[in-house]
């Protein structure tokens, strides 16, 4: 038994270009299922997929450009997000000078006010959006979050979240969880393996972990360690397929050593 119950169904993924995103949507189309993406650029992701899903232009972060995206759906897969620190992808209103810079590092609220895509306004009020938007009878709402969430304050978190990326992430899972909607939230460690640029659709399809590590999820956000973005990307889809994943909260992180498969229905009927 899964969550897709006819071939109306339809997952949107959010955040499709990213790193996470791309191979998502490849694990979606190597299983057959119907996929649109939300992107700002629709040449690149038609692309990028080879013209394989549909493509719904619209960005989280702009309420109005959303309901059109999310007509019809049955699943929302999030990958959205943004660095942790201020970089060249929080589209700062003009590019900060070295003095600007200094004063960035100094007063984090002062350079999260003057970007475009800082961790509040992509992991907090655009989650928030997409929720906001999503069907009321959507069948599953799936999230990469992070690990540390309940450890802001803790070392290595808490030089993590100096500019409030945890803050943003935690504030993205309480509005799903507080929408009513059926929900997996996903909590991966240090992100590691490409893609780190843009891949092909035949790249994609093709990507398989080549870690040595199995696969360790837990509740609690008691693990700590590297994840690699394939083994993210595997969980997503396959929290979609399996019931046992639906209103779990879980970190993942590689660690041990790797199986011949990952047997998710076991790793995910084991969460508390």
């Amino acid at each position: 038994m899964t969550s897709f119950d006819s071939v109306e169904d339809l997952v949107l993924v959010a955040g499709a270009t990213g790193g996470v995103g791309q191979l998502v949507v490849g694990k979606l189309l190597e299983k057959g299922l119907k996929v649109r993406v939300l992107t700002r650029n629709a040449a690149k992701a038609e692309e990028m997929f080879n013209q394989r899903v549909e493509v719904a232009v619209g960005d989280i972060r702009q309420p109005a450009t959303l309901p059109a995206a999310t007509q019809d759906i049955s699943h929302i897969i999030s990958c959205t997000g943004t660095t942790a620190f201020p970089s060249a992808r929080w589209e700062f209103e003009q590019s900060p000078n070295l003095i600007e810079w200094g004063i960035t590092f100094l007063n984090p609220k002062s350079s999260e006010a003057k970007a475009k895509n800082s961790p509040a306004k992509v992991d907090a009020q655009g989650v928030s959006n997409l929720v906001a938007a999503a069907p009321r009878n959507l069948k599953r709402f799936v999230f990469v979050s992070s690990c540390g969430i309940e450890r802001k304050n803790q070392f290595p978190f808490s030089v993590l979240n100096a500019f409030g990326v945890l803050d943003a992430k935690q504030k993205g899972e309480e509005s799903i969880i507080n929408s009513g909607l059926p929900y997996t939230i996903i909590r991966p460690g240090r992100l590691i393996d490409g893609p780190y640029t843009s891949y092909d659709l035949n790249t994609l399809l093709k990507a398989k972990t080549g870690g040595k590590y199995g696969v360790v999820v837990g509740t609690g956000d008691t693990l700590s360690g590297d994840t690699s973005r394939i083994d993210v990307a595997n969980a997503c889809v396959e929290s979609l397929l399996h019931p046992s994943s639906s209103r779990k909260i879980f970190e993942i992180v590689n660690q041990g050593q790797r199986p011949p498969a990952i047997n998710w229905e076991t790793l995910f009927s084991g969460l508390k």
